[in-house]
């Protein structure tokens, strides 16, 4: 045969079975990516294509050699070698980024951020926690979520479901219907809460971890029999919410009554007093006492013009309870369509509890001063909570109908004043624990939700129950920065938008083009 028919049928030869090798390749790859894992034909394929390639290259090894001897050829060879260079620097960079996932928050609120809370929480899990969503479609804002979640710990698994597919799942899980999430550690379960608008949140995600998780559930315990606010009772005076909120929060509540010898104050894990009206009877005195005395933890709230007899306990825990109500006369309260006697606070001392409240502000409806007694005793640990203006001071007690209200430097306290006291008796905080604020209006149900109202007594309950990790892990609200504009303001930005920019503009362009003539 001749030579030269020999070398062509050879490269013929060559050429097919470098296309369909390549043409393997790709299937393979193309494979790949639609099903996400190497299937057995996949991987045929790729094997194939590997082979039929490098036969192809052995084929015709002279003429591949030659081809890229040429002068073009190299320079074609340097152009493909430099795009495929540029392309798998960026597949590295992609895979680094993938692999060691970074985002940078640029909003105020860090909205997009998860706190330091769910960073302990999660960071310092030593068990799975399984959390599934059972439907067809994916949920990009909760699986966005959750690859943050995955990033903090290996411990976090999540997974979509269908529920049609695998019912065996759906049912081991207690999943009932199509959009269900639930998390899931050993023998508990619990199912994670959407909003209405059917997104999930940071909390409800961190909350439902705690609750697979803990170890104990804590039990918070309300007094009841001296016309403290109830918390069955959803009208303006209730606590509905503040028991709703705390059961949340993977606590237990329950109410307990001083006077009978069969509620129990030792499986109590904070011990509530919600703006007692009537006053309490030596014998009942003496059991918060003991019960403090034995290591608990206590929440006083304690409202103006109300004597409820627990200066006992007051005294031994150097707390003064004025026997006053404070006055805001810097006129904020006016925003909120209420008078001088809504004391609001800005300022807070440094505790656990107001951490997080910094740069926000609290509301309290007729409140009165408690503050440390003598700062000179050292056997305690504590901080005065909350602060109100130095326009604040205080008055003996405000008249019903009351209208003229004004500073007496002889009887009356100039602010700044304080609203609440924190104090730690034990070591290291392991000890008995007790916060008295002089009012409890500000987490009765309109006012829970106002401003961080709601989280200073979640707070105060998490520091109480020595849960201080789950301190402020809630909803993120942004910032409103929308500008209202007056009349004047409005008019002379349309005449800027209409006449003044464009005009500048045109003459701008004639004097150019007049010097340019």
């Amino acid at each position: 045969m001749n030579p030269n028919g020999q070398a062509k049928q050879q490269t013929n030869w060559a050429g097919f079975a470098g296309m369909i090798g390549a043409a393997c390749l790709i299937a393979a790859l193309l494979r790949y990516t639609i099903q996400g894992e190497w299937m057995r034909t996949s991987e045929i394929l790729l094997i194939a294509g590997g082979v039929l390639v490098l036969a192809a290259i052995v084929l015709d090894f002279r003429g591949i050699v030659a081809f890229f001897s040429k002068r073009s050829s190299r320079l074609g060879t340097n152009t493909t070698i430099l795009s495929l260079s540029v392309f798998a620097i960026l597949a590295a960079l992609n895979f680094v980024g993938y692999r060691h996932h970074k985002r940078i928050d640029l909003t105020t609120e860090k909205l997009f951020t998860l706190s330091d809370q769910t960073h302990k929480i999660v960071g310092g899990l030593k068990q799975d926690v399984n959390i599934v969503r059972f439907a067809k479609s994916p949920d990009t804002q909760l699986d966005d979520l959750m690859a943050e979640y995955k990033n903090l710990s290996p411990h976090i698994k999540y997974q979509t479901v269908d529920p049609q597919e695998k019912p065996e799942v759906a049912k081991d899980y207690g999943a009932t219907s199509m959009g269900d999430v639930i998390a899931s550690s050993g023998s508990r379960k619990e199912n994670l809460s959407a909003s209405p608008e059917g997104s999930f949140s940071e909390e409800g995600i961190t909350t439902a971890i705690l609750k697979v998780t803990r170890d104990t559930v804590k039990t918070i315990c309300f007094v009841e029999g001296h016309g403290e606010r109830s918390l069955t009772d959803n009208t303006a005076q209730g606590y509905t919410v503040v028991d709703q909120q705390l059961k949340r929060e993977t606590y237990v509540t329950k109410t307990v009554n001083l006077t009978s010898t069969t509620d129990d104050l030792s499986d109590c894990s904070v011990l509530v007093i919600a703006g007692p009206t009537k006053q309490f009877f030596p014998q009942e005195t003496a059991a918060v006492s003991k019960y403090l005395d034995g290591g608990g933890k206590a929440l006083i709230e304690i409202d103006p013009e109300t004597d409820p007899k627990l200066d006992d306990i007051f005294q031994a825990w150097n707390i003064n309870v004025g026997k006053n109500v404070v006055i805001d006369a810097s006129g904020a309260g006016r925003f909120f369509g209420t008078g001088p006697n809504f004391p609001i606070v800005l300022n807070y001392g440094d505790s656990p509890i107001t951490k997080s409240l910094v740069r926000t502000m609290t509301l309290f409806p007729m409140a009165r001063t408690v503050n440390i007694a003598n700062k000179q005793r050292f056997d305690l640990q504590s901080v005065e909570l909350l602060k109100t203006s130095q326009a604040s001071f205080t008055i003996p007690n405000l008249e019903k109908g009351q209208r003229e209200i004004s500073f007496n430097p002889k009887t009356d306290t100039q602010g700044p004043l304080s609203l609440g006291v924190a104090a730690d008796r034990g070591s290291e905080g392991h000890g008995a624990r007790l916060v008295v604020i002089g009012n409890s209006v500000f987490a009765a149900n309109p006012w829970f939700g106002a401003q961080s109202n709601g989280d200073l007594f979640l707070n105060t309950i998490d520091w109480l129950a020595q849960d201080e990790n789950l301190i402020s892990i809630r909803p993120k609200t942004p910032t409103s920065r929308q500008i209202t504009l007056t009349q004047a303001q409005a008019v002379g930005l349309a005449w800027l938008e209409l006449f003044l920019l464009p005009g500048f503009i045109v003459i701008a362009g004639i004097v150019i083009w007049w010097k340019r003539r």
